[in-house]
């Protein structure tokens, strides 16, 4: 079994964006051991399991403020705006990525 992420590792990665809590797709990407790349292609394929409240991309404001806020960021030229997934889009996440860790993450809930 792939080992388990450490909950302070998650908690870092957790922000607070229009009042509601969120994780970004780069961070989830390193989490579930993808290419950012990658896991927007299988929201993209899957885009009816994710509605609106479940995902959002934030906007420039939003983008220029987080990026503010993370002093040790490698954001450097990114082309688009990340998309930002809420607790039940991460869940959702984790059943539409082909990586073992999205696997183990989908399985776990249910032992």
């Amino acid at each position: 079994m792939t080992k388990l992420i450490p909950i302070e590792r998650i908690a870092s990665k957790i922000y607070l964006i229009r009042g509601i809590k969120v994780m970004l797709d780069r961070d989830l990407a390193k989490l579930y051991c993808v290419e950012t790349k990658a896991l927007k292609q299988a929201v993209r394929r899957n885009i009816d399991r994710f509605p609106d409240d479940f995902i959002f991309e934030l906007n420039k404001d939003e983008f220029n403020n987080l990026r503010s806020q993370i002093v040790t960021s490698s954001w450097g030229g990114a082309r688009y705006f990340p998309m930002a997934f809420t607790e039940q889009g991460v869940a959702m996440l984790s059943s539409v990525l082909k990586s073992n860790r999205a696997i183990q993450v989908n399985i776990y809930p249910v032992k």
